[in-house]
This record gives C-alpha cells, structure tokens and sequence, in this order.
C-alpha cells in the first residue's frame, strides 16, 4: 500500500513514479476517493456531535411537556443520523485502498530506466561460457535419453507443464534442495521453518499477489491459495505484529513446492522443464529497519550468488530496469545462468528489496529504540535458488558427450558419493 499522506504532499511525483513503470496517473483519483472519506468522516463527527447538543434539548423538552418541539429536535437528530449512515466513510476509505492496492512500489532512484528487460544492466559476469567439442544438448534431450526424465507420464498424470523425475535426477532434484538450505542455515544465518502451502486471501493480499494477481494463482475449493512462493508465508510471519527494533535482521528460510497457473505463459518453454505448475524453491526472506534494508538486499543477493559459484556455474547479476522490476519490489537484481544446451541466458533468483510497501499492507511495525511510537519494518525476499532451474543448469553444465552428467563436488556427498549419472546400456 502506499502512504496516503506521502501522495498528498506530493501527488506530481508519485504520477511520475507511475510513469517510470508505464503506468498512466493516478495521483488525481486517488486523492479524490480520499476526500470523499474525509468528508464522509466530517459528516459523521457532525452528525453525533448533533445528536449529543439534541439530545440534551430533546430530554428538557420531554420534561417541559413540550411534545412538538421534542418531535422536531427528533427529526433533526434522525436526519443527521441519515446522512452519517449514506456517507459511510469505510466504504469511501475502502474505494479508495482498492485503487491503491493496485499501484505498485516506487522504484529506488538507482533503477535504470527502459521498458523492459532490454534496458536492464548487467553488473558481473561469473565465469565464462562453456566450450563444448560436440553439440550440446537441452535439459530435456539429456533427461530423456538418460531414462530418467518423463513428460509422458507427468502429462498422463496431471496435464502439462509437469515432470516426472526418477531415480539419479530425482535424487539429485532432492540433494539440490537439501544443500542449498542447509548451507544458508549453517553459513548465512537463516532460520529454516515448514510453513502451509495453503493460504488465506488476507496473506496473499499481505505480499501483493492480492488482488492483482489473482489469475497466477491455483484456488482451492475452500477459498484457500497454493502458494506461488515461500515467501509468501514467511513474510507474513510479522503481519498484524508490532516488535521491538531488530538488532540484526530477521531472516527465515525454507525448501517448499511453489505452485503458479503460468496464465501467461502460453507457447512459452513449452518443452522440458522451465516453466513449470509446480517446482521447489529454496526461498530466503529478511524483514528488518528502514537503515538496514539496502545493506541487507547485497548480502542476500551475495548469498544467493554463492550457490551458483559453489556449483561451478556460469552466472551473471543483472540490475533490473523499471519496466521489468516486479510488483512489490523498489529495486531487483535478477541472477541468471548460462545454459550451454539453449546457448543463452536464464533467470534462477530474484532478489528484491520490498521496502516497507509489503510492511504497510501486512501492518508489520517495530518500536524504534523501545520507545512508544512505531515504524512500518523493511521487507526483502530472494531464491535461493529455484532447485528446478539449478538441476537444468547443472544437468546442461556438466553433460558429456555420450549424454552422461557429471555431478558438482559439493553434491557428491548428498548423492551417495555418486561422481557421474551415466547413460543407459
């Protein structure tokens, strides 16, 4: 949500702010809801300040046997009373949150402007792509011919954009995941925690897939949500919450299945698996002070970056432009990994600094030095990393050329000392 007060002072720039995300204004409409709220507020003031100045008129008219004038004062208390109920300044309040719920963050000045992902920058290159001295297979190519890769089965199952994994590629899927949240548990400071995959509307509106998104989302029949992304659930963690000044920043981890209708996707990756209904994701989620927020998307982004380096991938940082930048998140860098089968680039984390425009939707405060007054928190979320996207990228990295797929050194001891996944027969 943004601050009402913050767009009064200065409706100009938030219309600006809009522009930069290819938005049209907003400003105008936005302040016009909110007067009507605080004009249906006066009405209401006024009209129970009437009804208290009357009701001592109306008692010593009842105790003057004066009927008529009771009556009339009467009238004048239920005609203002009238007018507070159609004025309604929650309706008025909720008109105007609606249409604010809808505009997105205000990006930091340090995203580059353009309209998408064309304009956005690269920052750093890690290692060099691949040579390969024979021709080098996708994912799915490796997959199938290992036997260990099924989109017949997976599409018998449930439809498409699924996967089956077996055996070596489905314990590698599994060491994958169990590396990664172990070593940003162990190395990088996480807390991990086991949240619901099913959530309420109010925690999906907390995070900002509500109500904008709401078609990238699987519904259950009783009202609940699949969630898109751990970092839903453990954002929400401080929702409704006001604590006491984080000395060092709140952060949460966890390896969960992340499930999304991909309602725009169509005749995109429709081979392999990509861009998938359901995958893990290592998620990692900080919630700190205003001061610390930037410091602590670097630090995020480094520890999503050694994932990639430990596994011996290429990868690069690329600063998100303001066209390209997600919903909720002021500024993003996106990591993207070399994948010699495709011969180009993919995207593997988002790490976004979220500001306090999540805090202000969730209502998630702290008290500064323990004092009484209160400031809405920062919020980040990052990959760390999507564990599909990782085995694709290892699976491509280290392939040989009969088909066979080395495995990274740091996976070897989660594989059973296993050094190599080698082809059939």
């Amino acid at each position: 949500m943004h601050d009402i007060r913050a767009l009064r002072a200065d409706p100009a720039a938030f219309d600006a702010a809009l522009a930069r995300r290819g938005m049209a204004a907003a400003a105008a409409e936005a302040l016009r809801l909110d007067d009507l709220r605080i004009e249906a507020t006066r009405i209401v003031q006024a009209a129970q300040t009437t009804r208290n100045e009357l009701s001592r008129r109306i008692g010593a008219a009842m105790k003057a046997g004066d009927t008529a004038e009771a009556e009339r004062l009467k009238a004048e208390v239920k005609a203002a009373m009238d007018a507070a109920a159609a004025a309604d300044p929650d309706v008025q309040e909720k008109a105007r949150d609606a249409l604010l719920a809808t505009l997105p963050n205000r990006l930091d000045p340090e995203v580059p402007d353009g309209a998408d992902e064309s304009a956005n920058v690269v920052q750093h290159v890690q290692g060099e792509p691949a040579a390969f001295p024979f021709a080098a297979r996708q994912h799915f190519e490796l997959g199938e011919g290992l036997g260990l890769m099924d989109f017949a089965t997976a599409g018998k199952l449930a439809g498409a954009r699924f996967t089956v994994l077996k055996g070596a590629l489905a314990r590698l899927e599994r060491a994958l995941g169990q590396w990664m949240i172990t070593l940003h548990t162990e190395e990088h400071g996480y807390t991990e925690a086991t949240v619901p995959y099913l959530v309420n509307d109010a925690t999906m509106y907390g995070t900002g897939q509500l109500p904008k998104f709401g078609e990238d989302l699987f519904r259950t029949t009783d009202g609940r949500w699949l969630i898109p992304t751990a970092e839903v659930p453990l954002t929400n963690f401080v929702r409704g919450e006001i604590i006491a000044e984080p000395g060092e920043p709140v952060r949460l981890t966890a390896l969960t299945p992340c499930f999304r209708s991909e309602a725009g996707a169509a005749g995109r990756d429709t081979r392999g698996m990509l861009r998938q209904h359901q995958f893990p994701k290592v998620e990692l989620v900080s919630v700190t002070t205003p001061d610390k927020s930037a410091e602590e998307h670097e630090r995020m982004t480094r520890c999503a970056e050694r994932v990639l380096t430990e596994l011996g991938l290429t990868w690069r940082r690329v600063l998100l432009c303001a066209g390209d930048t997600g919903f909720g998140a002021a500024k993003t860098y996106d990591l993207e990994v070399w994948l010699p089968g495709q011969q180009a680039w993919r995207e593997i984390s988002s790490c976004s600094n979220c500001r306090d425009f999540q805090a202000r939707r969730m209502e998630a405060r702290f008290r500064p030095g323990g004092g009484k007054g209160t400031e809405f928190l920062h919020t980040l979320n990052g990959s760390g990393v999507a564990v599909g996207r990782a085995l694709i990228a290892v699976m491509e990295t280290f392939q040989d050329a009969d088909g066979g797929i080395a495995i990274p050194a740091v996976l070897r001891p989660w594989m059973g000392g296993l050094e190599r996944i080698a082809p059939r027969g």
